[in-house]
């Protein structure tokens, strides 16, 4: 039976938790939505079920969350992990507050902490305020995100504007003097009544000190940087039994493509390093609303280049040219991107790629939706927190699924393997 089962708001965050699981030595597996009937469980530490709810209404995120907390009961999971970003993409409504509250009710827990934190990406956590490098969240560029801008870089005040109840925080002089005081300083908490904590940590070793903390704990939420940090304190205290599956899988022959959706600044300088010496192409969305073909026409392109090696398709844009989308189209812009982007991957699938990276986790959702993809096995590391997968249906594909904010400029070609 699993140990762990984990919710996660979207595709690309399941896959970058899943590698995390990975990396702490659980063997585990990623369910793309909650399947029916359940797939059998056995010899798996971990499990992953990979939604769509970052970004829809609360009433639905908490609905899909729930359905997938049943499945993972149901499954014989004894933990929960709710994941979601490492910049906390929510808005004032939610969907982490909200979410996190249900799952409280739901499995009876006293009290759950928020650790979104992951060092080795330059996320951190200090005072409750999280930063991305050095810049304050609200001055990285996620302010300009298309669906969840983030505008106030401190964590307290962000959760309390999506939850009911107060919001505490266990400062990092706390979270330095050890896995007992983080305990104590808990304990403290719930005896106020605050169920809702904020964790500072600024580096891998307050990971560490949070998991050994947090290794009795029923419900955790938290970026996927923590999961690798678990893993080891569930194995230190002989919760894990066997030892972790060979990672490593024989990659797929065929075609390779990279589909790119985010409009993030780390995707944006991929697609642009990728574009400066190997084939791409970029789609509009306004010529997708005035129906223009443009699917068809990338597939065209497509098809009479695969042969010369990889090639990009994109909807990247630049902040002010997703002004311009805005202005013209409203929030159709994106699920007009994202039905564009699974119509491509079928079509690319159709030419005979099989290894394609997708960019952004929209993007990522749809294109699996695209290709019913229902399991993933996960594989090896392209970059923290990006694995490659491997469908476990036919035709066979080797996927990786990447956060818009994750990576380093030449991912694409390092994903690849064009040098």
């Amino acid at each position: 039976m699993p140990l762990l089962g984990c919710i996660a708001d979207d595709f690309t965050g399941a896959t970058d938790l899943g590698s995390m699981l990975v990396r702490g030595g659980m063997r585990t597996v990623q369910w793309v939505g909650v399947p029916k009937p359940l797939p059998d469980c056995n010899d798996v530490d971990a499990v992953v079920v990979s939604l769509k709810s970052r970004s829809i209404e609360p009433e639905a995120a908490v609905r899909d969350s729930l359905d997938a907390l049943r499945a993972l009961r149901a499954a014989g999971a004894q933990r929960l992990l709710f994941k979601y970003g490492s910049t906390f993409d929510s808005t004032p409504r939610g969907n982490i507050g909200p979410v996190a509250e249900a799952l409280l009710e739901a499995t009876g827990a006293e009290q759950t902490v928020f650790c979104p934190a992951f060092p080795e990406n330059g996320r951190t956590v200090y005072r409750g305020h999280l930063f991305v490098g050095d810049a304050l969240l609200s001055e990285s560029g996620m302010q300009n995100h298309p669906l969840n801008p983030m505008t106030d870089p401190n964590l307290v005040r962000w959760l309390c504007l999506q939850s009911h109840g107060e919001v505490g925080l266990v400062p990092l002089d706390v979270v330095r003097a050890g896995s007992a005081a983080i305990e104590a300083r808990l304990a403290e908490l719930r005896s106020l009544g605050v169920r809702l904590v904020i964790a500072d940590a600024t580096s891998d070793d307050d990971l560490d000190a949070w998991a050994d903390a947090l290794v009795q704990a029923p419900l955790i939420t938290a970026a996927s940087a923590l999961a690798a940090a678990l893993g080891q304190a569930y194995r230190r205290r002989g919760l894990l039994a066997g030892h972790p599956d060979d990672a490593s899988f024989t990659p797929t022959d065929g075609h390779a493509a990279v589909l790119a959706g985010s409009c993030s600044m780390a995707t944006q300088r991929q697609v642009a390093a990728w574009s400066a010496g190997r084939q791409a192409l970029r789609i509009d969305p306004r010529r997708l609303a005035l129906g223009q073909g443009v699917v068809d026409e990338a597939l065209a392109w497509a098809e009479s280049r695969l042969d010369d090696g990889p090639l990009l398709i994109s909807s990247t844009a630049t902040p002010h040219e997703i002004e311009q989308t805005r202005s013209s189209l409203g929030e159709q812009a994106s699920s007009l991107v994202e039905e564009a982007m699974g119509r491509l991957a079928r079509g690319l699938v159709d030419l005979g790629v099989r290894r394609l990276v997708v960019a952004g986790g929209e993007t990522s959702g749809a294109v699996l939706q695209a290709l019913g993809v229902a399991s993933l096995r996960i594989g090896p590391s392209i970059a923290p927190g990006v694995p490659w997968t491997q469908s476990t249906s036919q035709p066979k594909l080797d996927l990786a699924l990447k956060s818009g904010n994750f990576g380093q400029d030449d991912f694409f070609a390092r994903a690849l393997n064009c040098h």
